[in-house]
């Protein structure tokens, strides 16, 4: 009997056995569920922000518009006469000092050319004269009144030529094709052009053509009469433009104006942007935002990576692409696209800012089976 009771225990032992292994794939595939990573493809559509402890900051919305800095710009004005042979250039291109821009064909040119070999002919002439007055006046025959005569004939004549061969010089005249050549002052972008091959110009014509130096450019804002308590030198702004819309530029206000402006209703002020890329363009319009510090500091995100539901506001945690947490957090304030939090967020964590809703909805998916 008692061999009986032993086998039928063994047999019950085994039975549970083999059941509890049954059931082990069962809760495996339970607790994978309970459990959400990214793949690699769906990766590549996120964007990742570290919180950063920042001052927070009221953001005081304004517009302005780039130009050029004046100091950096050269409008070309013509001394001489003449028609325009060629052109060599285009509006917006790209241009080097000395480059030639242009060809333009002056009667002024042979009569410079002429002038030029006659004051060289009478400057040699007068130099000999000179000597030979020099020398009599050694000898004691001719008076120190012909010496200095003599000298200051020579000395107009110097000066005369001198003044000819800046002309010359200054338009790079060119005797083998009979043109002054028009070369570039300076280097830079060519921002205004009024010159084509056949057109007729004058020393009283406008310029023709400007080079700006668009590597440093002003943003000038305007202040309307409500922000005008608010607005100061020194002030951090962020810049947008439509062109490149996912792209802040940053500066500060350098100068503001003390004149209100009648026409515009506004008070203008400055911010002087580098512009190495070339990226700011005079006449572009800009969203500008004035940034005024308050004495407190708190963690900041893009206010992209906030998720509201259920009447709170979360974000998405990334630690690694299987451990992501959906936290609460609380808001103090919001300043252009930045969200100040009070609480629910520690310094260097990565929040998602780019299709976090969708890992939201799965981590709640997955949480709620």
């Amino acid at each position: 009997m008692k061999t009986y009771n032993k086998l039928g225990a063994l047999l019950l032992l085994t039975t549970l056995s083999a059941c509890q292994h049954q059931a082990k794939p069962e809760e495996q595939e339970k607790a994978e569920k309970k459990h959400y990573c990214i793949d690699k493809i769906f990766k590549q559509r996120i964007r990742f922000d570290s919180c950063t402890i920042r001052p927070v900051s009221e953001g005081i919305p304004l517009t302005g518009i780039i130009e050029s800095n004046p100091d950096k710009v050269i409008s070309f004005l013509s001394l001489v006469n003449g028609i325009i042979a060629n052109t060599y250039f285009a509006l917006g291109d790209k241009v080097v000092k000395g480059q030639l821009l242009a060809e333009l064909r002056s009667s002024e040119l042979s009569t410079l050319q002429s002038e030029q070999k006659t004051l060289e002919s009478q400057i040699r002439v007068t130099e000999r004269k000179m000597q030979s007055v020099k020398s009599m006046f050694e000898d004691g025959i001719a008076s120190q009144k012909d010496l200095l005569e003599a000298e200051s004939e020579l000395t107009i004549a110097k000066v005369q030529l001198e003044k000819v061969n800046s002309i010359l010089s200054l338009y790079s005249a060119s005797s083998d094709r009979g043109v002054f050549q028009i070369k570039a002052p300076a280097s830079g972008i060519i921002t205004a052009k009024n010159i084509t091959p056949g057109m007729q110009i004058s020393g009283e014509s406008a310029p023709l053509f400007t080079i700006s130096d668009l590597s440093e450019v002003w943003v000038l804002l305007n202040i309307y009469a409500g922000n005008v308590a608010r607005i100061e030198p020194g002030l951090e702004v962020e810049i947008k433009t439509l062109s490149y819309p996912d792209q802040v530029f940053r500066g500060k206000i350098g100068a503001l104006s003390q004149v209100f402006d009648s026409e515009e209703r506004v008070m203008k002020a400055r911010v002087v942007m580098k512009n190495s890329e070339y990226k700011l363009k005079p006449g572009m319009l800009t969203d500008v935002t004035a940034l005024r510090h308050q004495n407190t500091q708190a963690i900041a995100i893009p206010t992209s990576a906030l998720i509201f539901d259920d009447n709170h506001n979360f974000v998405v945690i990334y630690k690694d692409d299987c451990n992501l947490e959906v936290r609460p957090v609380e808001i103090l304030t919001k300043s252009n696209g930045t969200a100040f939090i009070s609480s629910g967020l520690n310094e260097n964590e990565q929040v998602i800012s780019r299709n976090q809703l969708l890992i939201y909805e799965q981590i709640k998916s997955v949480h709620n089976n």
